[in-house]
């Protein structure tokens, strides 16, 4: 599937991707939404669906991965609420050997996630998969998400890159897209991003596990 000789970087998302994507699900769709209820005295259903309905009008912007615009809106301490159940966080299937022997093979592994800072430093400090990467970068650094083409035009200044010798991984349909329009010639996604969801993905290319790609 993937021509290692054609490829020198290898831009990398986090979750779904590197990490399993339960934990950011099972924070959004089950924790965030108990300790919302618990702070307003209201059910678990009506939480649910206030959290969700503000969740799903920012989809797609910088706001949707933001724990400062959250924790302002919920008015919760978002980010200690993720140290919480941070021991939900898990690397994927594969993953560390993946890393070590692309490293090994010289090529350059960039982490680009749209996840906040604080997120980020939280998943670096339980997981510390950094230490087999080159770059790590969040969008929020250049305050537009990856779905935006000033994300990787940003990305390409700082860190620069050759689209025809790059490939791409990521679970998200949309920031695939916006990469494919972005001119990244190799694109590859995941099919089940959360170990305890089933999904299938046919626009792109995709893989299970990275063992399946394992140079």
């Amino acid at each position: 599937m993937i021509d290692w000789n054609a490829i020198d970087t290898v831009l990398l998302d986090m979750d779904g991707t590197l990490l399993d994507l339960h934990f950011d699900n099972y924070f959004w769709l089950t924790h965030l939404p108990q300790k919302y209820a618990q702070a307003r005295g209201i059910p678990q259903e009506q939480a649910t669906e206030e959290v969700l309905s503000q969740v799903k009008s920012h989809e797609g912007t910088l706001n949707w991965y933001c724990l400062d615009f959250w924790s302002a809106a919920l008015k919760l301490n978002v980010g200690e609420l993720k140290r919480e159940v941070q021991h939900k966080i898990q690397i994927r299937p594969y993953v560390e050997g993946f890393l070590k022997t692309l490293q090994a093979k010289n090529k350059k592994l960039v982490l680009i996630t749209n996840a906040h800072e604080d997120s980020l430093n939280l998943k670096m400090e339980v997981t510390q998969i950094d230490r087999w990467l080159d770059v790590v970068i969040s969008s929020h650094q250049f305050r537009y998400p990856k779905e935006n083409q000033l994300f990787w035009e940003t990305l390409s200044e700082v860190e620069p890159f050759d689209p025809h010798r790059t490939l791409f991984i990521d679970d998200t349909v949309r920031i695939l897209k916006a990469a494919q329009i972005y001119g990244i010639k190799h694109l590859l996604c995941i099919h089940q991003p959360d170990s305890q969801q089933s999904r299938f993905v046919d626009e792109f290319p995709a893989i299970h596990h990275f063992d399946e790609i394992m140079p």
